[in-house]
């Protein structure tokens, strides 16, 4: 039995504990008021808890399980430039991502507020042009988390092409599901994610803790399985990371298959063996959700960023461990590409563990994707409300509201709505294609524009937050720029060098209408209502000192 003394301590440390937190709490609302914004979330999220978030957002096996069915439409990744683009394809572009991370883990540790991309944009570009800089950056970031719910659409049917493969291995091929079976799949994982999302803060927050270590687990278990089961039916370590094979559109025709010393002196070689950034592009986005669920979280300022690093650095260590598995156990991509299965990446498990041993890791991995949709649904949830909040959005009204438990309840259906609509181009796997590059598009669009800004007019405005590159962060924002102007023009291309209506990429389509549609809009009508971020408190709280 505990003592008097040891009850009193006990006492003191919860009060100081809960002491501690308010007065977290405060400073966080305090620096959101100087933003402009008052707080209207609960500050359920911890530093672990946003980690988590954020991790969780990108998926790994399961986003690497899914890309493959894009590598095999646009000739891309492995199945385009073999177990060179499957290995080196994810590690190149890992890099050069780490420097658009740090360059936003700066922003949000500056700008803690829901708002987020465009907010940052706002508040860097010069004043003439704040408002339509804000409007740009809004609209690209919409394209790819909000309009028709791109990113929201991509995951939830991939995690229904996930289900219908289960099913067929299942039945030894003999249950093979329509398009239109697979569009109701997507449209009840649509329906139980607007129930998930529409959850107390609270229980998002603590979910996210176990929804994180069944990703971590499932994607550990993934890789010793697949090397440990494939026994010696594995290829060479020459081979799994360095052989060449251009199944592209790009294709020399004095060349099929070769090595890398070979490919880097082969133009079209070279071009398809970067059309392979593709896959790992689609799984390293979402990382900005950290920022989106700022106003949600604790000791904002210092837990954004952060988040931002750990999920990034995370999925791309064990992203690549998991392709690099991959790449040792498969001996021939033509007997892969020949698959009935819906997603190529069921077969690779199947080869190598079974049907009983592929269904158990594949229906880890479906809970995985369908907790990467729920964390893309709360994300896009929070853009939406955000823009509202600015009456950027038509029924701002509407979509800005927030129910007794201040979650935006209008805003999460909002998405799911959208989804469900964008979820009819599944019926063509061409437009299915052109949705998923056209969301990655949007997203680096809208991450790239208030970098720009900073290392530009936003040099003399911008004021550091806890976290701060110092004087890395000029050289980090001109690499992380580049970066992403390179791979938005690599998106647009066709994965071939003749092009057919089937074969189009029609991303580059997706996202001009979106982009014309936020220019005529601005020019008619917007410039003349549309400010920039509103405020929303009429006193700005004096920021303590911590």
């Amino acid at each position: 039995m505990d003592s008097p003394k040891s009850e009193k301590h006990d006492a003191d440390t919860q009060s100081v504990s809960e002491k501690t937190n308010v007065f977290v709490q405060d400073v966080d609302n305090a620096k959101l008021a100087e933003l402009g914004y008052r707080s209207e979330f609960k500050r359920e999220f911890s530093l672990l808890e946003t980690c988590a978030f954020s991790f969780s957002i990108m998926g790994i096996v399961a986003s690497v399980s899914s890309t493959l069915i894009f590598g095999l439409v646009s000739g891309a990744y492995f199945i385009g430039s073999g177990h060179v683009g499957l290995v080196w394809g994810w590690f190149i572009p890992s890099f050069f991502v780490m420097f658009v991370a740090l360059s936003m883990a700066e922003l949000a540790s500056s700008m803690p507020t829901s708002a987020g991309l465009y907010y940052f944009s706002a508040k860097l570009a010069p004043e003439k042009y704040a408002p339509l800089a804000s409007w740009i950056t809004g609209w690209a970031n919409i394209t790819g988390q909000g309009w028709a719910q791109l990113q929201v659409c991509s995951i939830d049917f991939t995690c229904a092409q996930m289900i219908t493969t289960a099913i067929a291995v299942n039945s030894d091929g003999e249950t093979i599901l329509s398009l239109g079976a697979t569009y109701g799949i997507l449209l009840a994982i649509l329906f139980s994610h607007g129930v998930v999302c529409s959850a107390a803060t609270r229980i998002l927050a603590r979910l996210n803790l176990f929804y994180v270590v069944v990703n971590v687990g499932t994607t550990i278990a993934a890789i010793i399985a697949l090397l440990v089961v494939s026994g010696d039916n594995k290829v060479s370590t020459k081979d799994a990371f360095t052989l060449f094979e251009n199944n592209t559109g790009w294709m020399n025709s004095e060349s099929r298959l070769c090595r890398p010393s070979v490919l880097f002196n082969l133009k079209l070689d070279g071009w398809a063996f970067m059309l392979a950034f593709t896959a790992s592009m689609w799984t390293l986005t979402g990382y900005d959700s950290a920022a989106h669920i700022s106003e949600e979280t604790a000791g904002a300022g210092r837990a954004a960023p952060i988040a931002i690093l750990v999920g990034v650095g995370a999925t791309a260590s064990l992203g690549w461990l998991l392709l690099i598995a991959t790449s040792f156990v498969i001996p021939s991509i033509g007997d892969l590409l020949g698959t009935t299965l819906p997603l190529p990446m069921g077969q690779v498990f199947l080869d190598v563990l079974g049907k009983r041993g592929m269904l158990i890791i594949w229906s880890f991995i479906i809970v995985v994707q369908f907790v990467t949709g729920a964390a893309q649904g709360v994300d896009a949830s929070r853009v939406v409300f955000a823009f509202a909040r600015d009456n950027a959005l038509p029924g701002s009204r509407l979509w800005k509201k927030m129910n007794s438990k201040a979650v935006p309840v209008n805003a999460v259906w909002f998405v799911m709505f959208w989804a469900a609509i964008c979820g009819l181009l599944g019926f063509s796997v061409t437009a299915l294609t052109s949705l998923a590059g056209a969301s990655v598009i949007g997203l680096y669009t809208s991450y790239a524009a208030p970098i720009f800004l900073r290392i530009t007019s936003g040099r003399e405005k911008f004021q550091p937050g806890p976290f701060n590159l110092g004087p890395w962060s000029i050289p980090i924002g001109i690499i992380a720029v580049s970066w992403v102007t390179f791979i938005v023009i690599m998106l647009l291309f066709p994965p071939g060098q003749t092009t057919t209506a089937n074969s189009m990429n029609y991303a580059v389509l997706i996202v001009m209408s979106v982009f014309i549609f936020a220019t005529i809009s601005w020019v008619t009508s917007a410039h003349k209502w549309f400010h920039g971020p509103v405020r929303n408190v009429d006193d700005i709280v004096e920021k303590r000192s911590t």
